[in-house]
């Protein structure tokens, strides 16, 4: 993978770094509890096209549909997932799912709360959050944590390039 400083100059680079680092410290209130059903906040149109992304993610999840919740990442060899493990591109990203997710019931149920999204201009934006995913003991039992993710707008709407999830 070539470094993100390679992908676009460095000025666009450490402008974006700024405003993400800015944006965390003056943070939005939380947003969405992501669940079937429950209104969002009002939104500017943007975010709330951010916070959609999650939202299908999580229908997607929740309906064992591995394929459809990977569809949320952008179909690049530079898509980043980091969490328990590294998988960098999709195609190993969507590998280490499968592998570790086997069926529905391994993969349980998943809820977003607290989705914080931030515009940093019209291509990219910041998504923070939290998840907890509920299923049985015999099948992992219930895991909960936060993350933060980078999208990009790109013909086909918002994709994930970078997930960071703890």
């Amino acid at each position: 993978m070539r470094p993100i400083t390679r992908l676009m100059p460095r000025s666009l680079y450490r402008f974006i770094l700024c405003i993400a680092i800015a944006s965390s410290v003056t943070t939005l209130p939380a947003v969405a509890h992501a669940q079937e059903g429950r209104q969002l906040a009002p939104l500017p149109q943007g975010e709330l096209d951010v916070v959609k992304v999650l939202l299908a993610q999580e229908r997607a999840w929740n309906d064992g549909d591995i394929e459809a919740f990977a569809s949320s990442y952008k179909n690049s060899p530079d898509t980043v997932f980091m969490g328990a493990e590294e998988a960098r591109g999709f195609d190993a990203m969507v590998a280490r799912y499968k592998k570790a997710y086997l069926d529905k019931a391994t993969m349980g149920t998943l809820t977003y709360s607290g989705l914080e999204p931030r515009l940093l201009d019209d291509h990219y934006a910041v998504l923070t959050g939290h998840f907890a995913l509920e299923r049985d003991k015999k099948h992992g039992g219930a895991a909960s944590g936060i993350f933060s993710l980078v999208l990009e707008k790109t013909p086909q709407g918002w994709k994930i390039i970078l997930d960071h999830t703890t």
